[in-house]
């Protein structure tokens, strides 16, 4: 039996499926191949709570957490609109290819539309071509304003703890 929920932070069994499925992701190929550290694994759920427009969205099957999205609010200043961005979007390996993030992106969009959201929008690696076509068929696609300045770019700049 599959059930897909948004998650409450304060309950021990939705906070515990958080930090696995970030830890099965962090572990997997995709996610940079290393478990979290121990101050993630602590700390994430705590540090969540604090953050205003933060949407967790589970799947269980079985009773087992197998997939989940984890959403932020943000704005988009061209639109004066909200926007949700999926910033993280985990499927277990022993669940995937069961459509389990085709349904997360769903209940993503349903959150974003009772939000006001303008759009949804995620990061993906170029080389994680199955992702991709998930997200292409729940309607993502590169972003661009100008087809001829191209599409954006996702950069980093990591900060040292202070």
């Amino acid at each position: 039996m599959e059930e897909i929920v948004i998650a409450d932070l304060f309950l021990f069994s939705h906070s515990s499926a958080i930090v696995f499925l970030l830890n099965e992701y962090a572990k997997d190929d995709m996610g940079g191949g290393v478990e979290l550290s121990e101050h993630v694994k602590i700390n994430l759920v705590a540090e969540l709570r604090k953050r205003l427009g933060t949407h967790a969205i589970l799947v269980f099957v079985d009773g087992v957490p197998a997939a989940m999205a984890l959403c932020f609010e943000g704005f988009s200043s061209f639109a004066c609109r909200p926007l949700l961005n999926v910033h993280d979007l985990i499927v277990v390996k022993e669940y995937r290819g069961r459509g389990l993030s085709k349904r997360l992106l769903a209940k993503a969009e349903e959150i974003a539309i009772g939000l006001g959201c303008c759009k949804l929008t995620l990061e993906v690696l170029e080389g994680n071509v199955a992702a991709q076509a998930a997200y292409k068929a729940s309607g993502f696609a590169g972003y661009e304003l100008d087809p001829k300045m191209g599409n954006a770019m996702f950069w980093q700049k990591k900060l040292e703890k202070s």
